[in-house]
């Protein structure tokens, strides 16, 4: 009879052991994975953002590397060369100049912090970029104007009465008549009480620019009255716009913004077809940009100007008081402002 005490007593021993599935070797691969991808992804999206020319300068540069030592010319350090070898930027301004090389508009200054090359910004652009500052500028004061107008129940209906748009030369107000409903009494310089309002409505906005203004008066083709006596549509037109002037000012608008007051007679008409139209007779206020005021200074120039009193009757456009001694006075057969013709 056996001992059951004696026995061996067997330990099974049971080993855990990863399988390929549960081990980190996956994750290396996955991470290898994604970074190859995004790899990829970028260079989808730097071809997709570079110009034709840059790709073909690029394949150029790899497909011949040593171009310059075989054939001469730039080298890859050229701060005009598509691969920047010894620029810092994308923008060019810095890299490897060629002796005796002339660059157009620039002068090669070296910066007086890093001693690295300073090229200067073109005229023409910081030209390009005020104008665009200065027109953006007009849009909004017209968009100001008509928003007054449209504000005051007293000038709303009016509203037809005032043409807006953007010219060469500035913002382009013209205040125009209608066939029962004149901006003067007729054959007079007397202002209606909506068009005085109109008149201080308007200059007291152009107080928010700082650009110059441009007065002139016109009228339709029918013979004033009183020429008998020599007081023509050339005197009208004037007066009237003096009178349109002195309203401004009345309304707040600075007499120094006032450059010119002109008057034009029947010379310009609003509507060819119709030379009597009332909507040739009209007061027309040009909001200059620098470029027009600039051209209107240099034209008076070393010339000497007509000044006479706010109230007398005048001829042929001559200018009025507020306008600056060095602009000039036009005749009867001179041409007015560029803006109001059409």
């Amino acid at each position: 009879m056996s001992d059951d005490s004696q026995q061996p007593i067997v330990v099974k021993r049971i080993k855990k052991g990863g399988g390929a599935a549960h081990g980190g070797a996956w994750k290396i691969a996955y991470a290898d994975f994604v970074t190859a991808m995004m790899a990829f992804f970028l260079l989808m999206w730097l071809l997709g953002s570079t110009a034709q020319g840059d790709l073909e300068g690029i394949a150029d540069h790899f497909q011949n590397p040593i171009k310059v030592s075989l054939q001469g010319g730039s080298g890859v350090g050229d701060s005009s060369s598509v691969i920047q070898g010894g620029g810092e930027d994308l923008t060019r301004s810095l890299g490897q100049v060629k002796r005796g090389d002339v660059q157009d508009r620039r002068t090669i200054n070296l910066d007086a912090a890093t001693g690295r090359q300073r090229v200067p910004p073109d005229v023409d652009d910081l030209l390009a970029q005020e104008q665009r500052k200065e027109r953006a500028r007009l849009i909004d004061l017209k968009g100001r104007i008509e928003a007054i107008i449209e504000a005051d129940p007293a000038l709303r209906p009016f509203k037809d009465q005032i043409l807006m748009d953007i010219t060469l030369e500035g913002l382009r107000i013209q205040l125009i008549d209608e066939q029962n409903r004149p901006m003067f009494l007729s054959g007079s310089a007397n202002v209606q009480p909506y068009t005085r309002d109109l008149l201080r409505a308007i200059g007291r906005a152009l107080n928010d620019v700082p650009n110059r203004v441009s007065l002139s008066g016109h009228t339709d083709s029918a013979p004033y009255a009183g020429g008998e006596r020599g007081f023509s549509n050339w005197e009208l037109s004037s007066n009237r716009a003096n009178a349109s002037r002195r309203e401004m000012l009345a309304g707040g608008l600075d007499s120094g913004k006032v450059l010119r007051v002109v008057g034009l007679a029947d010379t310009i008409h609003l509507n060819r077809e119709d030379p009597r139209d009332p909507a040739n007779r009209r007061i027309s206020i040009i909001v200059m940009n620098k470029q027009t005021e600039e051209a209107l200074r240099g034209e008076g120039a070393g010339q000497r100007s007509v000044e006479v009193g706010a109230d007398a009757p005048l001829g042929g456009g001559a200018l009025l008081n507020g306008a600056p001694p060095s602009m000039p006075s036009t005749s009867p057969g001179g041409a007015g402002l560029p803006a109001i013709s059409r």
